[in-house]
């Protein structure tokens, strides 16, 4: 029995599920964590404030912005995961990431300021974090920002930035101190997307779609009441943003379940099921599918009774990631030289969504941190080992 296996949250489950199948904007079109179409905007924004007008988003909020103090803590994680059983839109941008920062570090006028137009999704917010030699190695970010009286003059570049060409604040890190140690001179901002000096440019990914951009900085002028937290205080800021991040990968194991389905009508339908060694790979990646999800009930386990591991997220997001990876990757070869076709050729398998995912399925293993950077860490703060040499 799951720590998520009570009749209260059966029936929570059943509640989100139903919410979902009536009000949900379709299906999306491609697998991962991806920009929509500008003309898809409206509809999900709409569908983001339903979300949160149900309370089935913000749930840990404070009261007085919509939460719920009787909620039970698993019941985020539920919502996440049957949105992705649905494998419709999950709410995009770093909304999340940004409001755990407010909630957890900002003063009260920004919270006031910030939160109802997250739940409204009247902004849309993306995380600029990541830089062209600053991405695993956060601490190493160069991109600039100067104080003049009230405000932070800015200036640098940020790379894949998720959403960035549709995002109306950006939740900003930037070096306030360059004389300090790397992670003590970092501020974290939030940012209007709109201001003059902010220059956003999609990036045209291997998949062929504009998921990510780069955004470049120059001289923007950000108010000093739009730090969140402490100046130089930001890395500790961020720090448990990007436990909310790794924690959100992991959990889209949800997905893996439908796709699993999939790989198996695939293999059928081509007759490789008929194979002994593809019946072998199926079973292996199917015992893989439920490791995964028993890492998800470990971690929220230790969820439940406060004994959570600094190495559990982590955990979980390069299992899910190495996982995803691998079922889009069978899913690919099951196709034979039918594997070459891609979305809009004639004859390709579910319109090339195979391909797609296998193409899309590496950036699960970067994002929110590279999986090699994540398993030294794991090392050091989980097991305790000694640092590695600098």
């Amino acid at each position: 029995m799951g720590p998520d296996a009570t009749p209260e949250l059966d029936t929570f489950r059943a509640r989100v599920r139903a919410f979902v199948a009536r009000h949900s904007p379709g299906p999306k079109p491609h697998a991962g964590v991806r920009a929509p179409a500008p003309a898809l905007l409206p509809a999900l924004r709409a569908w983001t404030a339903k979300l949160y007008d149900a309370g089935l988003l913000g749930i840990d909020w404070p009261p007085e912005y919509g939460g719920r103090p009787d909620a039970h803590p698993l019941e985020a994680s539920i919502v996440a995961e049957e949105i992705a059983r649905a494998r419709t839109w999950a709410p995009i941008g770093a909304a999340s990431l940004a409001s755990a920062a407010v909630i957890g570090h900002g003063t009260p006028d920004q919270r006031t300021r910030f939160l109802p137009r997250i739940r409204s999704c009247a902004d849309i917010w993306c995380q600029l974090f990541s830089e062209p030699e600053a991405g695993s190695d956060l601490a190493a970010l160069r991109t600039r920002a100067v104080r003049d009286g009230e405000v932070f003059v800015v200036t640098g570049q940020k790379v894949w930035t998720t959403n960035g060409q549709h995002a109306d604040m950006g939740y900003l890190l930037a070096r306030t101190d360059p004389d300090a140690p790397r992670h003590r001179g970092v501020t974290a901002f939030a940012l209007d997307m709109r201001s003059p000096g902010v220059d956003v440019r999609p990036l045209r990914e291997i998949t062929g779609t504009t998921d990510f951009n780069e955004v470049f900085l120059d001289g923007v002028r950000v108010p000093a009441a739009n730090v969140i937290g402490e100046v130089n205080g930001g890395w500790r800021v961020a720090m448990s943003s990007l436990g909310h991040e790794r924690s959100g990968v992991a959990a889209r194991g949800a997905e893996l379940l439908a796709v699993l389905d999939d790989l198996v009508a695939l293999a059928a339908e081509t007759g490789a099921l008929d194979d002994s060694a593809t019946r072998q790979t199926l079973g292996e990646l199917a015992a893989r599918v439920q490791v995964n999800a028993a890492l998800t009930g470990v971690a929220r386990s230790r969820l439940l009774h406060g004994t959570e591991q600094p190495a559990d997220a982590l955990l979980g997001k390069i299992f899910f990631s190495e996982l995803n990876h691998d079922l889009a990757d069978f899913g690919l070869r099951l196709q034979g030289t039918d594997g070459l076709l891609v979305e809009g050729d004639p004859g390709a398998v579910a319109d090339g969504w195979w391909q797609d995912a296998h193409l899309y399925a590496r950036a699960y293993t970067i994002a929110g941190g590279a999986n090699e950077v994540l398993r030294t860490q794991i090392a050091e703060r989980g097991l305790g080992l000694p640092r590695e040499a600098r």
